[in-house]
């Protein structure tokens, strides 16, 4: 098969298995990309997220991922609900209201590949989604599937930026898709204004380490930050202003993986309710669910926090 033949293959597969949008790129050092991310990491944008600082030279380029890499296919999977939560809850990101995107995503890679080497022959290559040191936006843009806006999303002009990115790194050629070359962000600024603890900085740079992302899920302190009190907007798990606000997402239409269904407590449940919830019962319920994370314990923790209930740090004596 040629080059083209096999591309024209791989679009195919990604639209059976459920991607809505496949691009191509031809596996190489990402330059520019590997300066943006040490200056990123020079300013401690990383905040508490060490491993954000390992395998820096995997990060920057495939072909010490999957040896001989000759191609980066990126895939994009639409998480946007159908339906809405109760407004009166306290908030949960809404690519955490299925299951865990990891575990859906991981399995549709390796049918992927799988299938690929049925009809092509033997591939050596590697899929990963948002679980190992792969600048996936970066190969998105390459790729042509949309910019990078200044929350730092991949926007798509057609459909929004909910989707999660997966990477497939293979060791043939194919035929590549142009880079995305245009930035329709212009001069708007809502998310930069709309976000409440101002991680957003003016030149499409998160300094994730004051994200309520970052605070919710990936700071593994016992307690958050007295001086960010009142500031998250009551997200408790995630956070979505920065896309809620997008213009570009009014083009967002909703998911069909059936995976991606919400659990019924996670738009039914209230304040009270999660509050009072055991930790095997949220052991049970959140099995399956990227909730699992932050555990029954970092759930508590944001809850008291944005109820204002946390205690604070005792301070040292003077």
């Amino acid at each position: 098969m040629t080059s083209q033949a096999n591309s024209n293959l791989v679009k195919q597969l990604a639209s059976e298995l459920g991607f809505g949008h496949c691009g191509i790129a031809k596996a190489m050092f990402l330059d520019e990309d590997a300066k943006r991310l040490e200056s990123w990491l020079n300013n401690s944008f990383h905040g508490s997220m060490q491993y954000m600082e390992n395998y820096f030279d995997l990060r920057v380029d495939p072909t010490k991922i999957v040896p001989g890499a000759k191609s980066v296919i990126t895939l994009l999977k639409n998480y946007y609900p159908s339906q809405q939560s109760n407004s009166e809850t306290s908030k949960i990101s809404k690519y955490a209201w299925g299951k865990d995107y990891h575990e859906v995503i991981r399995q549709q890679l390796k049918e992927f590949l799988f299938r690929l080497q049925e009809k092509i022959g033997a591939i050596n290559g590697r899929g990963f989604v948002d679980s190992a040191p792969v600048l996936e936006r970066s190969w998105a843009t390459k790729s042509g599937l949309g910019w990078i806006g200044r929350n730092g999303n991949l926007i798509t002009k057609h459909s929004g930026s909910f989707f999660f990115i997966a990477t497939l790194i293979v060791d043939i050629e194919l035929e590549y898709d142009d880079p995305f070359a245009k930035d329709y962000c212009g001069s708007c600024t809502r998310c930069i204004d709309a976000c409440p603890t101002n991680a957003i900085l003016d030149n499409k740079v998160i300094n994730g380490s004051k994200c309520i992302s970052y605070y919710t899920i990936e700071l593994k302190d016992a307690l958050i930050p007295q001086e960010m009190q009142g500031k998250f907007d009551n997200w408790m798990f995630g956070c979505d202003v920065c896309q809620d606000v997008c213009p570009w997402n009014r083009f967002s239409k909703p998911n069909t993986e059936a995976a991606f269904t919400p659990i019924p407590e996670i738009l039914n449940l209230s304040t009270s309710e999660w509050e009072s919830m055991t930790e095997e019962q949220f052991k049970q319920i959140f099995k399956d669910s990227p909730l699992k994370r932050t555990k029954w314990k970092g759930i508590q923790r944001n809850l008291k926090f944005i109820q204002n209930k946390q205690v604070s740090e005792p301070q040292p004596a003077s």
